[in-house]
């Protein structure tokens, strides 16, 4: 455990974007290696690694030296100090014991990433979507702020274990809706998420990679958590509240047919996928618990790459929309292929985490309630027609006018292949957890 943060606080007071890649690259086997249960960091008295944080602790390291390796023209102190922050207060979110100290760092972690919003952004916009981002995060929290304070004055500590062996029972909708808000505007649920497609849209690359492959886990993580410490009562309110779950998914998934905009697609498609992870931890199952832990990983791979692909099309058509930027496939077969591959991951094709992930979640809907088997069998029919959209309507047909391919064939170098490789290859390797 020391090491972790010793790695982290080396690379926050390096200036040598060299140095910072080795400490990245170090920090990845270790947490590697301690997922997979070689060895433990646990032994401490403030933070733990559980399965689900040992899993989350990876996927931060990765995506963060994916972002860093994504924008490797951004070598300026400025740019890593912002990462290294970032990826310091996720890791200490995932590992921590206290429940008030992860919900500092919860918060803490949106002041780097508002950060990347405002210095790296593109367009004036940028500041109405940091502005949404903050309101709608920070004062949806506020309740899950004054539930933990209310739990620490009545069972005198915050520790999580020791929350846990109180057997609290959590059957009002008011004190369920006091833990959960915040968590549900983060992953976020249909209806909660207008700021997401607005930040991604007017985020740097690194912004919607960390935004997209980590920061919406710590809604996840967070449902996780309460979850796991207290006894939740399945009234009427929380059926309804997995029927709007699976509904805001399907209807997110109606929205990405009609984006122009790839980013905005991409980000539609995350609130769709991030339906399931609500679903999977509400359900309290063993299977819809293994359903949301995959999902999160496979979505976090997966629609970081995509953001990343996303990027290079930018880069060479200088525009997000799809009736600009056309047949890639006639000038630059390569990316139409790395094109294909992510977006075969994203709908769900065997044999990827996200396939794995989908399939645990139907036993829970089968037992459950047939009418939310129906509604999820329409979000797949749908997922895979604007995944085939976005492939289809980017690598097919006239070439675009404003597509400069000579721009595009120097961006698709070998740091861009490997950021690639990167994306694709935990997901093939790692479906031995033990989740």
């Amino acid at each position: 455990m020391n090491l972790f943060f010793m790695s982290s606080l080396l690379i926050m007071m390096s200036l040598n974007w060299e140095v910072m890649v080795y400490m990245y690259i170090m920090m990845l086997v270790f947490s590697f290696m301690n997922m997979l249960n070689y060895f433990s960091f646990c032994q401490s008295d403030f933070f733990m690694l559980s399965n689900m944080s040992n899993l989350l602790v990876f996927l931060s390291i990765s995506i963060s030296m994916l972002c860093m390796y994504c924008m490797i023209y951004e070598k300026n102190f400025k740019f890593m100090l912002t990462m290294s922050s970032l990826m310091f207060f996720l890791m200490i979110s995932f590992m921590n014991k206290n429940f008030f100290m992860f919900y500092l760092f919860f918060e803490a972690s949106l002041l780097p990433t508002l950060f990347l919003i405002m210095s790296w952004g593109y367009q004036p916009e940028r500041l109405q979507a940091g502005s949404y981002m903050m309101l709608y995060t920070v004062f949806a929290s506020l309740p899950l702020l004054l539930g933990i304070i209310f739990f620490y004055l009545s069972y005198n500590t915050m520790n999580l274990f020791l929350l846990k062996l109180n057997g609290i029972l959590i059957n009002s909708i008011s004190m369920l809706l006091l833990f959960i808000l915040a968590f549900l505007v983060k992953l976020p649920m249909y209806s909660m998420h207008i700021w997401l497609p607005k930040a991604h849209v007017e985020a740097p690359l690194s912004g919607s990679m960390i935004l997209a492959g980590v920061l919406l886990k710590l809604g996840g993580y967070g449902l996780y958590l309460i979850n796991y410490i207290f006894k939740l009562y399945m009234g009427m309110f929380m059926y309804g509240l997995i029927f709007l779950s699976m509904w805001g998914g399907f209807l997110a998934s109606m929205m990405c047919l009609q984006q122009e905009d790839m980013k905005a697609l991409v980000a539609y498609s995350s609130v769709a996928h991030m339906s399931l992870v609500i679903m999977g931890f509400l359900l309290d199952s063993n299977w819809g618990n293994i359903s949301a832990k995959l999902t999160m990983l496979a979505h976090g791979f997966t629609s970081s790459g995509l953001f990343m692909l996303v990027n290079l099309v930018y880069l060479g058509s200088k525009s997000r929309s799809f009736s600009i930027s056309k047949g890639l496939l006639s000038i630059i077969p390569k990316m139409s292929l790395l094109w294909f591959i992510l977006v075969m991951f994203n709908m769900a094709f065997p044999p990827s985490l996200n396939f794995l992930g989908e399939l645990f979640i139907i036993p829970c809907l089968f037992n459950y309630s047939f009418i939310l088997l129906i509604i999820y069998g329409m979000s797949l029919f749908l997922s895979v027609m604007y995944n085939m959209i976005l492939y289809v309507s980017l690598n097919h047909g006239k070439l675009g006018c404003l597509l400069n391919c000579y721009e595009m064939s120097i961006m698709l170098k070998s740091s861009s292949k490997l950021c690639f490789f990167m994306h694709i290859f935990p997901q093939l390797l790692l479906f031995k957890l033990i989740l």
